[in-house]
């Protein structure tokens, strides 16, 4: 009888601080991290104007392509990155969500772990388990044409979104989603030039190479510090490869090589946010001592700036899935589709974060 009440007891104080810890989880999920789909209102994406979509459009007659209903499809979505990354995470759950939604057959889905040769072979084997259409975030702009060949030659459309590929519209892909890089690279300088008053001495943490988003970005933000604020001295330019760690380590670096730095331009929130943690391990205060800002939007980066660490976050939409079938669901009607289609992004800083980060990722 004794064991029996132990045995209750241990019972009822097991559940209680299970229900306790859960209670703890869900309250730390909710303040850390969103998921793609929470908050959908405010996180949508939505392309602008026809006019600043480029390209003639593309067309299934012009293309090639059969006849499909999406209904009755299997459809492919590659992944470049792993989901470490919260645009990544977003990304891919974003396609999951509308898929279902919408009720797509069979959805595949593949993560090249950021290495081209797998996303090669991921689009193929994704081809061979009968996708009929596919939709692909690319690691690099150069390097695909192998994939893209193979389905060219199965006559299975590809749609690319957040990185263009150096390949011919129409032909080798459908059309690009995603954000003018250039634009935003310009923007961030003009949130630069207003925390600093166009006056100080700038480190870049540029993203990975061999993409248009690292070369897009590095391009708008230069040229517009050189147009609006000559002040502004660009001192250091070095690849974070868009990671956290990354960005610590390099910006760890340039506290002791360039110990004068007063800004941080950082090309994804990811090393913006390895850079927070590198100045506070030096005594320096984020977001005062030195300026931050960066591109992405992420729910971090953004509390970042609610907590005064941050100056500046211009948004990158990833949240792909909803314009990504709706593209592919006017493709397949007959409308033409623009080479390039152009979503908004919107910016954060310290008058809107706090109202806006539910809609953050």
């Amino acid at each position: 009888m004794m064991i029996q009440r132990r045995t209750r007891t241990l019972a009822v104080a097991c559940l209680l601080a299970a229900t306790a810890t859960l209670a703890a989880s869900g309250c730390s999920k909710s303040e850390s991290s969103d998921t793609a789909t929470t908050d959908s209102s405010q996180g949508a994406q939505a392309a602008k104007t026809p006019e600043s979509s480029s390209g003639s459009g593309c067309s299934l007659q012009t293309y090639g392509a059969p006849k499909l209903d999406l209904k009755n499809a299997v459809v492919g979505f590659s992944q470049s990155e792993k989901e470490a990354n919260p645009f990544r995470i977003a990304e891919t759950q974003s396609i999951k969500d509308e898929a279902k939604k919408i009720g797509v057959k069979k959805l595949l889905t593949t993560n090249a772990q950021s290495q081209l040769s797998k996303q090669i072979s991921d689009i193929q084997d994704m081809l061979s388990q009968g996708a009929q259409f596919l939709i692909v975030a690319p690691l690099n702009s150069d390097g695909l044409e192998p994939a893209l060949k193979a389905a060219a030659a199965k006559k299975v459309p590809v749609l690319t979104i957040d990185r263009k590929v150096n390949a011919t519209a129409c032909k080798d892909y459908v059309a690009f989603l995603g954000s003018d890089f250039v634009e935003q690279g310009k923007r961030a300088a003009d949130a630069m030039i207003k925390t600093t008053g166009g006056k100080g001495k700038v480190a870049i943490l540029l993203g990975a190479s061999g993409n248009n988003v690292t070369t897009d970005r590095t391009k708008g933000f230069v040229d517009q510090l050189k147009a609006k604020a000559p002040g502004l001295e660009i001192v250091a330019q070095q690849t974070g490869e868009f990671a956290r760690d990354k960005g610590q380590q390099v910006m760890e670096q340039l506290i002791q090589s360039k110990p004068d730095i007063t800004a941080v331009y950082a090309e994804n929130d990811e090393m913006g946010l390895g850079a927070v943690t590198a100045l506070k391990a030096a005594g320096k205060k984020p977001g005062k001592d030195v300026k931050i800002v960066s591109v992405d939007g992420t729910r971090n980066a953004v509390q970042a700036l609610v907590n005064g660490e941050y100056n500046a976050v211009i948004e990158s939409n990833p949240r792909f899935g909803p314009l990504a079938f709706a593209t592919a669901q006017k493709f397949y009607a007959g409308e033409a589709i623009p080479e390039n289609v152009i979503i908004t992004d919107r910016a954060y800083d310290e008058s809107n974060a706090k109202a806006s980060l539910g809609g953050a990722f």
